[in-house]
């Protein structure tokens, strides 16, 4: 079917609408969608979830449109696709329920055909509810936040989501792939005769239209750079009335470009449906204009994982350097754009990721599409929780009756994108025990999987038995912990056998200390770290790259996001504080995140998209050759650093103390060299060795006391320097700089440009330790040369800096600036112009910006 993006000038009002009455009451706000209806409120210190959703709190969301569906569609079938909408959503047409979704994160289709009046304006009404308290572990935003198309086509068409094409094989110079196109026939005019509606296989590809039988499927695959048909088919195939039937056409691509994460050669596949005629006890044919169309993206790749050779992605072992990414955006909530999934991913290849993980649901498209463009790698995960809640309003509820529906939703749109390379169908599943016919499920949910999509390993992120099992069990757990010393507990790999079942590759949360040892109990499995400490990556990452049937392992996080808030914070306490004894656990929420905690803190990136320490030491150990030289605050010497089992040592790019001068002071300096010498003001503190050891290998420790000036640390292979980097103490504020990524916007409703802004010295210098408060501000001048205010031209869609702890409404336009930095996110709107950002600064002359959208 046709698509129709529908997203510009939705009316957003808060609370339920149920009439016509009701929306006379409350006019509304213009929005266009993706919006997030949650993310400019707000938060409170009394929200349900506390810190789960970093203190913001759901609520009830409508969004009205006034649609017009053409009289030439009367004929047509007519439906909207949603890519997810969060969550509890009910769908209207003027006045009447036509559909409804509970999981957020699932795409669907709500058919409207029955509903609609054909050549008049329609009222589509859509009620989101996220006040069932509390439903998630993190922050979940609100309302139609990826998006809304209207789709019409005849009534033979291609089904939502209904191409999928897949390689089968590549060989002696061809690829040879197999395309699967699911097509309904709800001829209105025959459904009396349904029996009469019918499609025939066609006899030879060589024969006319007028000789074949039935629904005529031509399935073309198009070279997407060079516009070159590489490959041509045509299939015909019987349709019985009311019903849907799939179209296997094969593929053969000579000279096939691969599609790997270094290499992302895309293949565009267009489908064309088109109705011959009437079959009854013969074929009769009939002329109609009548085609349906649908495309997809299409990379040639082959997966396979074995205990081995490990995962190969066409015939090439590949390691996963993954990270872990929440669905939200940070400044813009859970709003999903091409243009911000696609600059997140290429950051992450610069650190040298080249997986993601979807944790702990199904992504937008926009992130697929993103992964299949930029090369990425992705193991797309279904579910956080299946039949046993985690939390009391979460997906469990309905877990039982939808899950089947959402999960062929989810695979069915993902399934032909390269990019993705394994399905995960949970995280740390309650039911990973046994309890609620939990191994049962776990093989179910697999095959389901497998009977959509054959083609790609099928895995779950399994966790310890800290939780899913009965109380008897879970007393003898208990008792084994504490039990003799040099007891060795299997307890975790039997419990767990039963739910591996029907999976290729079993994921292990936090569990690198089994790998071995399991891989002698479980020669043939498959393993994945599929969540791993980020201040472990040192010395975990040398044993994934040693042992053949680990394929990687995920940090836990790549990206910080809204919600959990405070998990990975960090302490520096006496020697002799009893809270030692905790090992940070005391540091964790709801309780250590107090409000207005808001962020994980946990992150190789920051919300805004700033590269912090855990991601610059990641980049060592991962291979760079770059120097990063780090201090840690005067006030932490001497104390013992304790953080979260999530957390990284709390160090800073600052050489900005003053009133510490002569105080002791440490540096810290991430190295791939052999070793490390530092100078403070020009003299040498020493030449140390880097660290090859736990806890934290690629690094090394200076102690000096503090001056101001300049520190700069060099590293040395072999003797000879290969890399530098240098710390200083900068002068007062003395401007505003602002970094916009482009200067130029699509005027697509869709399109975003980010302005990095810092506060700067009189040399031009970052000044870490600045705290200026800002305001924005917005204007634009329209084409035709009318000054107007931004609002439904080009808007402020996120204004705010990296800081975990803060009271900011991102969508105000003030912030304070945190490190020395902030960010502002200017969004397009659907005319063309000019608009220019302004930034005002406490105590700093306003700079400002322009922009041309086009």
């Amino acid at each position: 079917m046709k698509n129709i993006c529908i997203d510009e000038n939705w009316t957003f009002r808060r609370g339920f609408v149920d009439s016509l009455g009701a929306l006379k009451e409350d006019p509304g706000t213009l929005v266009n969608i993706p919006h997030d209806g949650m993310i400019g409120t707000d938060v409170s210190p009394d929200a349900p979830a506390k810190s789960d959703s970093g203190y913001f709190v759901g609520g009830l969301t409508n969004y009205t449109k006034y649609i017009m569906i053409p009289k030439e569609w009367e004929n047509e079938c007519v439906g909207l696709k949603f890519d997810g909408a969060m969550m509890n959503v009910t769908i209207d047409v003027n006045g009447c329920k036509v559909g409804s979704q509970h999981y957020g994160y699932a795409p669907f289709y709500v058919d409207l055909t029955d509903y609609v009046t054909f050549g008049e304006e329609n009222r589509v009404t859509i009620n989101c509810n996220t006040s069932m308290h509390v439903n998630s572990r993190w922050y979940t935003g609100s309302g139609l936040y990826r998006g809304v198309n209207l789709c019409h086509g005849p009534r033979v068409h291609i089904v939502n989501d209904g191409v999928f094409v897949y390689t089968k094989e590549v060989a002696e110079g061809y690829a040879f792939a197999e395309a699967e196109v699911t097509v309904k026939n709800e001829t209105l005019q025959n459904r009396l005769v349904e029996v009469e509606i019918t499609v025939s296989r066609e006899v030879s590809s060589k024969k006319t239209d007028e000789a074949s039988k039935g629904k005529c499927i031509t399935s073309e695959i198009i070279d997407e750079e060079a516009a070159e048909v590489v490959s041509r088919a045509k299939r015909v195939i019987q349709i019985n009335s009311g019903k849907s039937e799939t179209a296997k056409i094969t593929l053969n691509i000579k000279n096939p470009a691969l599609w790997n994460a270094d290499n992302p050669n895309l293949y565009k596949v267009k489908v064309q449906v088109k109705s011959l005629g009437v079959y009854r006890t013969h074929f009769i044919p009939e002329k109609t204009d009548d085609i349906d169309e649908a495309e997809t993206l299409f990379g040639i790749r082959t997966i396979t994982a074995d205990s081995v050779s490990g995962l190969r992605i066409n015939g090439q072992t590949v390691k996963l350097k993954g990270g872990c990414l929440h669905h939200d955006n940070g400044l813009l909530g859970s709003v999903s754009l091409y243009e911000t999934e696609a600059r997140k991913i290429k950051k992450l290849k610069e650190v040298g990721f080249n997986a993601i993980r979807t944790a702990h649901n199904p992504p937008s498209a926009a992130l697929i599409e993103a992964c299949d463009r930029l090369g990425m790698y992705v193991f797309d995960e279904a579910f956080d929780a299946w039949g046993m809640a985690k939390r009391g309003g979460d997906y469990s509820q309905f877990f039982e009756n939808d899950w089947k529906k959402d999960l062929v939703a989810f695979v069915k749109r993902d399934r032909s994108h390269p990019s993705v390379i394994l399905w995960s169908t949970g995280n740390e599943i309650p039911e990973r025990g046994g309890l609620d016919n939990g191994y049962t499920l776990a093989t179910e949910l697999a095959n389901t999987i497998r009977s959509l999509d054959g083609t790609r390993p099928v895995s779950n992120g399994i966790c310890s038995l800290w939780s899913g099992l009965d109380d008897e069990l879970m007393k003898n757990q208990s008792q084994k912990q504490n039990s003799s010393e040099g007891l060795i507990d299997t307890s975790w790999e039997t419990i767990t056998e039963p739910f591996t079942n029907g999976l290729d590759v079993v994921g292990y949360n936090y569990m690198e200390e089994l790998y071995e040892r399991d891989h002698e109990m479980f020669p043939e499995r498959v393993i994945l770290g599929s969540e791993n400490f980020p201040k472990e990556i040192g010395f975990r990452w040398p044993l994934v790259e040693k042992l053949p049937y680990v394929i990687g392992e995920f940090t836990w996080t790549a990206w910080d996001y809204i919600g959990e808030a405070g998990i990975g914070k960090s302490d520096h306490i006496d020697e002799n504080d009893p809270r030692i004894k905790t090992g940070g656990w005391y540091l964790m929420p709801p309780t250590a995140s107090p409000y207005p905690w808001r962020l994980a803190n946990d992150a190789d990136f920051d919300i805004t998209g700033h590269m912090l320490p855990q991601g610059v030491y990641r980049s060592i150990v991962w291979g760079s050759d770059k120097t990063h030289l780090f201090s840690m605050h005067p006030d932490t010497f001497g104390k013992t650093e304790m953080m979260t089992m999530w957390g990284f040592t709390a160090v800073t790019e600052s050489w900005n103390y003053k009133g510490y001068e002569g105080k002791p002071i440490r540096l810290v300096v991430f190295s791939n060299a052999d070793e490390v010498e530092v100078f403070v003001n020009g003299e040498s503190i020493g030449r140390k060795p880097v660290s090859t050891k736990r806890p934290m290998p690629n690094s090394a420790y200076f102690d000096t006391v503090y001056a101001s000036g300049k520190v700069e640390a060099i590293s040395y292979v072999g003797g000879k320097e290969v890399s530098r980097d240098i710390l200083q103490t900068t002068g007062t504020p003395a401007k505003v700089r602002l970094i916009p990524e482009k200067k130029q916007m699509k005027a697509d409703g869709h399109d975003v440009v980010y302005v990095g802004i810092e506060i700067v010295d009189s040399e031009g210098n970052v000044i870490p330790d600045a705290e200026i408060t800002l305001k924005a501000e917005l204007k634009f001048d329209s084409a035709d040369g009318q000054g107007k205010d931004a609002s439904g031209c080009a808007c402020l869609a996120g204004f705010g800096s990296g800081n975990p702890i803060t009271e900011d409404n991102y969508t105000d336009g003030e912030t304070v600036t945190f490190r020395g930095r902030a960010t502002a996110i200017l969004r397009a709107g659907y005319e063309q112009g000019k608009s220019q950002l302004k930034i005002f600064a406490e105590g700093l002359e306003a700079v400002q910006e322009d922009f041309d959208l086009v």
